[in-house]
Parts: structure tokens; sequence; C-alpha cells
């Protein structure tokens, strides 16, 4: 008797399922079409709007200017990811100087440093899949090298951004870098520092993250 009722309730929940629309061979994603430096232009301005820091640095450059950075804001410690993408750079930057703040690593489970996390580390650095020119927006794939709470918890959050991965829109974002065909458990898009208002709409900084957001754009 259950089986049958239960088969009853599937039978209608599949009937009266929608119909998924056509596939969309040429999605218009906009009437305009910047070039590189009206992308960045419009990305960093949108950033410093939200109280983001863009930087523009070459490849070359990066890596001591993220150092620099740390250093300035006497930054004691700085989370990376030995398996990521930015692992050998960022190494680099640091093997033959006496920096004030310490490159640190976390290879265990969360659970068996969360205090750590939250409570002691000043600030974490990532790389980015890519941008939103538009709005002024990060988008992140966490993966089991560099996690999200890399870029959710710490103080201070540095990301790494290709210039030429710098989407005009969204939708353009997701058509290019074809979505459709397969996404992470976890998709992040960041648009500056955590924020929050209260019902007097007073609006407070990093009550949910970071305080600060430091992007920079390698081209």
């Amino acid at each position: 008797m259950m089986n049958n009722s239960k088969d009853r309730i599937l039978q209608r929940l599949r009937s009266s399922r929608p119909e998924l629309p056509p596939a969309i061979d040429n999605i218009q994603t906009n009437d305009f079409d910047w070039n590189l430096e009206q992308r960045i232009e419009t990305f960093s301005s949108r950033m410093a709007s939200v109280r983001a820091e863009v930087y523009q640095v070459t490849e070359k450059q990066w890596p001591l200017k993220l150092r620099k950075l740390a250093e300035d804001r006497h930054l004691s410690n700085l989370l990376y990811a030995p398996e990521g993408p930015l692992a050998a750079e960022i190494e680099s930057a640091w093997a033959h100087s006496d920096s004030s703040t310490d490159l640190i690593t976390r290879e265990e489970s969360l659970d068996k440093w969360k205090q750590e996390l939250f409570y002691q580390v000043d600030a974490a650095v990532t790389s980015v899949r890519s941008g939103i020119a538009e709005v002024g927006s990060l988008i992140l794939w966490p993966t089991r090298e560099e996690p999200r709470s890399f870029s959710l918890v710490p103080p201070v959050h540095f990301a790494v951004l290709r210039a030429e991965k710098l989407h005009q829109t969204f939708a353009e974002a997701i058509a290019a870098e074809k979505w459709n065909q397969g996404m992470p458990t976890n998709a992040l898009l960041i648009s500056g520092p955590s924020k929050s208002a209260d019902i007097e709409q007073t609006l407070a900084y990093g009550v949910h993250g970071p305080t600060e957001l430091i992007v920079l754009l390698v081209r």
C-alpha cells in the first residue's frame, strides 16, 4: 500500500514538471563591447566604490607587491595553498627575504585547525577564476587546495586576478567559461569586503567575513 501511494505521488510530480527551455546557441550578453582597458577601468571603479583595493601589476611584480602590502599592514601571517596555482611565485617572493609577515599553510582538515583559522590567521591569498567588470565582482571556484574558508574567514583577503580573465558581464562569464558543462560544489561571487546593515541601515564591514579585499590585477 505504501509503495502504491509513493508511486502515485512521484507520478504526479513528474507529470507536473515544467518543460526546460530549449538551449540557446548564441547568448546576447549586452549591446556594448569593452576593450581590455575599459573592462579594467570599470572593474577597478566598481571595486573602489565598495572599499576594495585594486592594484595593477605585472606577472613579475605581483608576488613582491603581495609581500609589501602584507608587511605594510603589519600582518603577522599570510595563509596560502602550497599545492595551489600561486604557490611557486609566493614561496619565491618570501624565500630570500626577512619578511615580518610569516607564510603559513595548513593541510589538515578544517576541523583540526578551525580555532586557529578564526582567531589567529591575519590574512589569506587565493587565485581567482575570473572577474566581472560591469558590477565589480570576483568569481572563485574553491578547490581542495584552496578551500572557500581561505576567502571567507581571515580578516584580509588577497585575490590574484589575471586581466585577460576579466569578463564584461556575468552572462558573458557563464557563456565563455561553459558553466553548463560542469560546475563545482561551491561557486563564489565576491563584490568587496564583507558588509552588513542593521535595521537602521547603518553599514558595517567585516561582520561576516574579511574587512579588507585587496585585488592584484595581473596584466
